[in-house]
């Protein structure tokens, strides 16, 4: 039996306010050429199908061509997608009855008063699989100990105890565990991903999990790794680059291979990348003029998708015209523009920069521009103390509990 791991789409994202509609038809038509290529009797999405809870209409039809497109080449394919913290439980669920039909399985929220509810088995034509499709946790969906420093995380591991011990009284062949959350020692991509739950708490022991997971199957994280050194406990991370940070990185989706009661391999297969990533200079800020003359070297095939730019001049470039001249640079080159970093070399560190860029704002992390506001505003070289951090986390939390 084959199952390929995919996560965090993001349908209908913007990439710096360009569309990215394109690309993710190319990497739809060649995931749903894989499936068949590699006879792929399941298909998981662990979560953040979409960019947003309320997605554009299109991104919404680009998911269901998909599924009619990839059952049209697999008839007997079984599709799970379960909700991460990027979508809506609501809207995911609406569609839960028609895609029935289609072998695909929705799961939008957990319901701690029926575990069972996550809990799926499935019948391929290489034998049964039992799943746990557990989504992205919040801590309504929850039971807390608001008295237990890790009370968040207590309840994470609760749920999946209680859904894995549902799964075991009715297990069939091998047992396989979905999840959208940060598992403790992930390696994060730096500018594409944010914490998804209350302040420390965002990350999760990989033993919540248990050790009766034949393999598991996590989304958020945006790069492919393994969790707590295990081979069978993976992100498969996203299928294009979320942020500049991920220039150099080859994207990936993963099959697991089982054979009746265990997962005996698990092999990455590359993604080829649409559309191309590119920060002028790599590394640190430049003059204006050497900028000028980067953008003058590019070489840009015209028959191609033209790559995303972006630029990072030095903060203390004078030249009020710089834009202008940017702009200039710019104008017979197919390429893509995301805006301009203002960087300077950073006192503490001569090899980081800190970025002045309002349009970078959007991509920080809450609590990242917490210490950056407490830094600029108090003079100070050390981060928020620990209790506003805090306060900032338990209202962003309670913020996210309103809007879903």
């Amino acid at each position: 039996m084959k199952v390929l791991h995919t996560s965090d789409w993001h349908l209908g994202q913007q990439f710096y306010e360009h569309n990215r509609t394109l690309e993710h038809d190319a990497f739809l038509t060649w995931l749903s050429n894989a499936l068949k290529q590699h006879a792929i009797d399941v298909l998981l999405i662990s979560g953040d199908i979409y960019h947003t809870a309320t997605p554009p209409a299109h991104a919404e039809q680009q998911l269901y061509a998909f599924i009619k497109q990839a059952k049209r080449h697999c008839p007997n394919l079984h599709i799970i997608i379960i909700a991460g913290n990027h979508d809506s439980a609501n809207r995911i669920e609406t569609a839960k009855p028609l895609l029935q039909a289609f072998d695909t399985h929705v799961v939008g929220r957990f319901n701690k008063h029926s575990p069972e509810d996550v809990v799926l088995t499935l019948h391929t034509q290489h034998g049964p699989l039992t799943v746990v499709a557990m989504p992205f946790l919040r801590a309504g969906d929850l039971t807390l100990d608001n008295q237990h420093p890790d009370a968040y995380q207590q309840g994470v591991h609760n749920a999946y105890q209680s859904s894995i011990a549902c799964a075991m009284d009715i297990k069939q062949g091998p047992l396989l565990v979905m999840g959208h959350l940060h598992a403790k020692g992930g390696d994060i991509s730096s500018d594409s991903e944010r914490n998804i739950t209350i302040g420390g708490f965002d990350a999760i022991s990989a033993t919540v999990f248990t050790e009766l997971a034949d393999y598991v199957a996590l989304g958020h994280l945006h790069k492919s790794q393994r969790v707590a050194k295990s081979e069978f406990i993976r992100y498969s991370g996203t299928p294009m680059p979320m942020s500049f940070s991920e220039r150099h990185y080859q994207h990936q989706v993963l099959i697991a291979q089982f054979d009746k009661h265990t997962c005996i391999a698990v092999d990455p297969i590359l993604i080829p990348r649409h559309q191309d990533v590119c920060l002028l200079p790599e590394t640190g800020g430049a003059t204006l003029d050497d900028l000028c003359d980067l953008i003058e070297q590019l070489e840009c095939d015209i028959d191609a998708p033209p790559p995303y730019i972006r630029l990072k001049l030095n903060a203390n470039e004078t030249d009020s015209q710089f834009r202008a001249k940017i702009d200039d640079a710019l104008a017979n080159k197919h390429v893509l523009f995301c805006g301009i970093e203002r960087v300077k070399s950073s006192t503490h560190n001569k090899h980081d920069s800190q970025l002045e860029d309002l349009g970078q704002v959007e991509q920080l992390d809450p609590v990242r521009l917490l210490d950056l506001a407490f830094k600029e505003h108090m003079d100070s070289d050390e981060c928020a103390p620990a209790s506003v951090q805090q306060c900032l986390c338990e209202a962003l939390a309670v913020l996210s509990e309103v809007s879903e």
